[in-house]
Parts: C-alpha cells; structure tokens; sequence
C-alpha cells in the first residue's frame, strides 16, 4: 500500500495488532456493560414514547394503562434476563442464539434464527442512530432538517471508531453512557423528591395541550388490540439483550461469569429506568401524538406542521431540570450521544455472528477474517452499508423504522429458549445427580416460561405491527435465509468437487503428452524470453502460435523468423475478421477434441509496467485470452513477464516505502536489533 493510503488508515484506525495481542483486548464488566448493553439501555429514551404515542390514538384517557404496560415489559424483561443468564453459562463459545437452535433445534432453525439477527443488528443502527438524531435535533434544529445526512454521517464514524477495535471503542463509549444513566437515575431521583416530598408541580412542555383521538371510546377486543400494540411498541426497550450472550468470548476469564453479571446488571438498570421515565412523565402529563401537527391541540387549535414533537425524556428532562438549565443540557446530550452509541451493540454482534456464519460456510469466507485492530472489519463494514441503506430509504425517519424492529429479535428469543428446553431435557436423560438434577430443572422451568412469554410476545407483535412495517423485516428474514442457503450449497458443491477421493483419479494420472504454444505477435525481447522459458520445460511437442490480421505483417514475421534461425516452428492463423482471441481458443480446443488425454500448455508474453495508467496501453488482448481459457478444461496457462523501466522504477519506491514507518506503527523509534556476543574459540 502506498504512502498515500498507508498513512491515513494509520491515524484513523491505528496502527496494526499482532494476532497475539488478542487477549489484551478482552473486555472487564465495566466496559463489557456499555459495549453491549448500550442498545437496551439507550432504548429507554424512545420506548416510553412508542408506548404513549400508540396509546394517544384513543386520547389522553388512555395514558393511565401506560403504567400496567410499563409491568408487563418489566416482567418480560426479568423473564429474558433469567433466560439467557442459563444461555451463556451452557453455550459460553459465543454463538449465542444462532448456536443454541443449530445444536437444539437443527440447522435451518439455526439459521432462521441467525436470519432474524441479522436483520436485527441492521435495524438497531439505523432505528438508534435515526433516534439519536431527533434528539440531537431538539437543541440544534440544523440535524433536524438534514438529518438523513447527519444520520449517514454518524453511522461513518461509528464504524470508523469499531475499526479500531472492539476494547479501544468500549473504552471511548464507556464514559457517554454512564453518564446517560447517571443523569437518568438523578432525573428520577430529583424528580420524586420534587414531587413527593416537597410537593411541587412539574409540568411538561405538552402539560396544557390536548390530543385528538382518532377513535374514542374504544371498548372490547378494539382496546385490548391497541394495548397489545403499545406492549408490543414498548417491548423495544428489550432489543440487544441478546448481544451478551454472542458475546462471552469478548469477557475476561471467567468469561460466562462476567457476561451473566453483566446480563443482571444491565437488566435492573434498564427496567428502573424505563419505569422511573414512564411515572414522570405521568406525574408532567407528557402529551404524544402519532400525527402531531392534525392531532395536537393547543387551544383547540391544531399545533401544525412547523411543530416538533420532542421524546418523552427530553419533555420530562425540561419538567424535572427545567428548560436550558445545565443537568438539562447535560442529560440532553448524553442522551443524544448514547443513542448513537447504542448502535455499537450491533457493531459487536453483527460482525462475531457473522464470523461464526462464514466458519459455518453460511456467509462468505472473507467475514471470518480479522483486520488490522483484531476486529472483524469486513462484517464491520458490511453492517454500515446495510444500515446507511435503510436510513437512507426511510429517511431517517425512526417512528417508520421501529415499526420494522423488534419482529426479528422475538424470532431469536423465542427459538432460543425453545432449543435450551431441549438442551436441559437431553442432559436429564443422563444426569444421575440430584442437585444437578434439581439445578437443571430450575434452569428448563425458567427457559419454558421465557419461550411460552416470548412466543406469546411474538405473535402478538407480527398480528399488531404487520401491517405497519414488519412485513419489511420478515422479508428481510426470508433473503437472508435464502441468500446463506445458497452459499451454504456453493461451499458444499465446491468442496465435494475438489475432495480428494481414496482412489486416485484422472486428475493423478501423468497426462499423455504436453503440446505447448507460445504466442506470437512480433519478435521481440519479451517473445524470446518466452521461446526459451518453453523450450526449458521439456515439452514433448512446442510451436509458436500468431494470428494473421495483416500479410504484411505476416510476411514480415516470418522472414524475421528465418533470419534469425529460431528452430520452433511458427504456425499462422488467418482471421479475416481480424479477431485474436476466437482463432486461439478453437484451436485450443481442436487440439484438445484430437488428444483428449494429452495437455496443452500455453505461454504469453507480457510486458510489466510501473503506473497503473500504463496498464491500460498493454496486455488487453492478453487479459481477455487468458480469461477464456480459463473454462478450457486441459489448458494450462503460464505468463512470462518482461519488466519495463517503469516497472523497476516501482519496485524502488517499494522498497523506500518498506523501510517507511507510518506515524502511529512504531510507538518508541525504530526497533534495535540486539546484538550477538561473538564467543572467543581457545585454540
């Protein structure tokens, strides 16, 4: 690489980590926590709000089933949390879901379940960045109006700072999302003093508006449908719960430990605070429409489509702190910030899923190789561009795009603790022991409950959230199933053609003869290095090959021949429609057709040159021939080069640029050979 892209990729990413450094970048739990726990943690700030803004299609007076929604998602939260606390502990080599249903469940279960991931990963950038870029563009209105380019932008530099490895990037979100929950749990704390025990009112921004209800007084299965909608909205605030257990291999020893810690941990934070932030914005009377600028009223008097309608947490953050205070500005930020960073929960699972799919010949092969920092930087990419993408087609839009969420997360949930039912039902069959008898039967109950709970989640979440978008995300689903199914086959196909069979072959047996070719055009110095290369392998039969596009260049060839004295003979093929590659290839091949047992071995001169615009002004009608007798089976093909000056002209900027050390590759001056102690020899 030249210096040109050498030295910017050294300062973006860093300088390159030998394969055994990989054990230094293994995380501890305080940065294992932000690493992957930032995408349920981060959710808090939005899932509240899908909650209310589901419930405001029936008015205000809907709002008080808010706090018995806000139970249900913490049961089903303690409930996943619970389950997949038994996953990392029986499956700690880090495949998380995809590994459980593969093992459990069979292959295809494995791969519907890596399906669903993936499309999850996908979405969780492009749902958390679009987030944070709402929030974000409630202090700073520039974002807001271009905030498809704002949220392309942050997804660039998101995967810019993963490139640079997995415990340098935890290292740098560690600190936003600490502070985003400490502001959260000082927001709730102040504001229950406030209200509790000094009796203060606190107002939200929306406090005095009133919300047109597109249908009122809904009673029956009509009110039941739209609260397991605002459950099936509010249950965004478990997405990511799942990265931990894909995860373990990124933990420090003792790796299944840690990541259970972690599990519990992240999940008493997030359910405390998503509760804590669903109460106040009771206590403010935070007010959310689907349809704000028709459905918000002021005064009677709809708000229009100038208005912005903030979160919920930003709306409780300006009742608690008050608008412009400093705590307010700080939480703002940090929520802003962390919402961004929440994407980083996908950026860690999407490229070691990944991996282990390419290990598996699910994915292509190139995603199972680690880059210069020790991440995978291939899978690390190919997440960006997926994400940019759906930003881009949905405009950053994130009420459109959490419509497709959660839908490929449930799949995985719920296949999961269905394979880890199996799990614990085959070790019972063979365990003798009683308290590890009574263990497992603790585990299998907790893993029932959590697959009924999560199954049930599920369907409820594809019949209320269908029509809205999840469609998309089943579809998803189904071409990635489809396109690793058909790589799977290619890898299958490939490797049972290229097996070596216990009884040897054609491909072992010595061919009858060689016949070899050197192609002519003129005679010149690369045309004879190419003669005398041939004549070195011993062919049994050698002639020299051209194609007659113009008599007088041909008769020209040949006097050049005979005057020379060049002892191989030289064949000429008439083209009148002056083609190169056609007359060489039916030749090829009727030599082939006449001795189908025997090789023919093909040499073509070819000049090397030193600037890739040289490329361009020689070796087309070379790179094309080659190219075709590729598919020739029994051709074999052989470039003999001739270097130009250009060429050697690189390969001395080559070595200047071997002996250059890009800023960030060596950290203390260049490294000093010890020298050897010469030892003196009695005689």
């Amino acid at each position: 690489m030249s210096k040109l892209t050498d030295l910017p990729k050294r300062i973006l990413i860093g300088r390159a980590l030998h394969s055994n450094k990989l054990g230094e970048t293994l995380l501890p739990k305080r940065v294992a926590l932000p690493v992957f726990a930032s995408d349920p943690l981060s959710s808090v700030a939005y899932a509240p709000g899908e909650v209310l803004l589901v419930l405001s299609v029936a008015g205000v007076s809907a709002y008080h089933f808010s706090p018995w929604i806000a139970v249900a998602v913490v049961v089903l939260m303690f409930t996943v949390v619970a389950s997949y606390r038994q996953n990392v502990h029986a499956y700690p080599s880090g495949g998380g879901d995809y590994e459980v249903a593969n093992t459990n469940l069979g292959p295809k279960a494995g791969l519907t379940v890596a399906s669903a991931l993936l499309v999850d990963y996908v979405l969780t950038v492009a749902v958390s960045i679009s987030s944070g870029v709402e929030n974000l563009g409630s202090a700073i209105p520039f974002v807001v109006e271009h905030k498809t380019a704002c949220a392309v932008g942050v997804i660039v530099l998101l995967t810019l700072m993963n490139l640079r490895g997995v415990k340098e990037s935890g290292k740098l979100f560690a600190i936003p999302t600490y502070v985003f929950v400490g502001g959260v749990f000082v927001m709730i704390f102040w504001g229950a003093i406030r209200g509790l025990l000094m009796g203060e009112t606190m107002k939200a921004p929306t406090a005095d508006y009133t919300i047109h209800a597109e249908h009122q007084g809904l009673a029956g299965f009509a009110l039941v449908f739209l609260l397991l909608r605002a459950f099936s909205s509010g249950c965004a605030a478990l997405t990511g719960v799942e990265a931990i257990s894909n995860g373990v291999p990124a933990f420090r020893k003792p790796k299944s430990k840690n990541a259970a810690t972690t599990l519990a941990l992240m999940g008493g934070l997030a359910v405390t605070m998503f509760c804590g932030i669903i109460g106040l914005a009771m206590a403010t009377k935070v007010r959310m429409a689907e349809h704000p600028a028709t459905d918000l009223l002021k005064d009677g008097t709809p708000v229009g489509d100038d208005y912005t309608q903030n979160p919920v947490i930003s709306q409780v953050a300006e009742a608690v702190f008050g608008n412009g205070s400093f705590l307010f500005i700080v939480l703002a930020a940090a929520t802003a910030l962390v919402l961004f960073l929440a994407a980083n929960t996908a950026y860690n699972g999407f490229p070691l899923l990944g991996s282990i799919l390419a290990q598996d010949r699910y994915l292509p092969r190139q995603l199972h190789t680690r880059g210069d920092r020790l991440a995978f930087s291939n899978g690390i990419v190919l997440l960006a561009g997926a994400a940019a993408i759906l930003v881009f087609i949905y405009g950053a839009d994130s009420t459109r795009l959490i419509q497709l969420y959660i839908v490929g997360v449930f799949v995985s949930f719920t296949l999961s603790q269905i394979g880890m039912v199996r799990h614990w039902n085959r070790h019972l069959l063979g365990e003798s022991d009683p308290a590890k008898r009574r263990h497992m039967v603790r585990s299998r109950a907790i893993n029932t409950f959590g697959a009924f709970f999560t199954g049930l989640v599920l369907v409820v979440v594809l019949l209320t959230k269908f029509t809205h978008g999840a469609w998309v995300a089943l579809l998803g689903m189904v071409i990635f199933y489809a396109t690793m199914t058909a790589i799977r086959k290619h890898y299958d196909r490939v490797a049972e053609e290229i097996a070596v069979a216990d009884e040897p072959g054609d491909e072992a047996v010595r061919p009858s003869r060689v016949h070899s070719i050197v192609l002519v055009s003129k005679i010149h110095k690369p045309t004879l290095r190419a003669l005398a290369y041939a004549k070195l392998m011993r062919s049994d039969t050698l002639e020299a090959l051209t194609i007659s596009v113009d008599h007088g260049e041909t008769k020209a060839l040949h006097e050049e021949w005979a005057r020379r004295g060049i002892d191989v003979p030289l064949k000429v093929l008439d083209s009148p429609y002056r083609e190169i590659t056609r007359p060489i290839i039916e030749y090829v091949k009727r030599l082939r057709r006449e001795s189908p047992r025997d090789v023919v071995s093909v040499y073509i001169p070819e000049y090397v040159v030193g600037h890739w615009y040289e490329h361009l002004l020689h070796n087309q009608s070379a790179l094309r021939l080659k190219g075709r007798l590729l598919f020739t089976p029994g051709v074999m093909v052989t470039s003999v080069p001739w270097q130009l000056d250009s060429s050697e002209a690189a390969k001395k900027r080559a070595r200047k640029r071997a002996e250059w050390d890009a800023p960030g590759s060596v950290r203390r001056g260049p490294v000093v050979q010890p020298r050897k102690e010469k030892t003196a020899t009695k005689k």
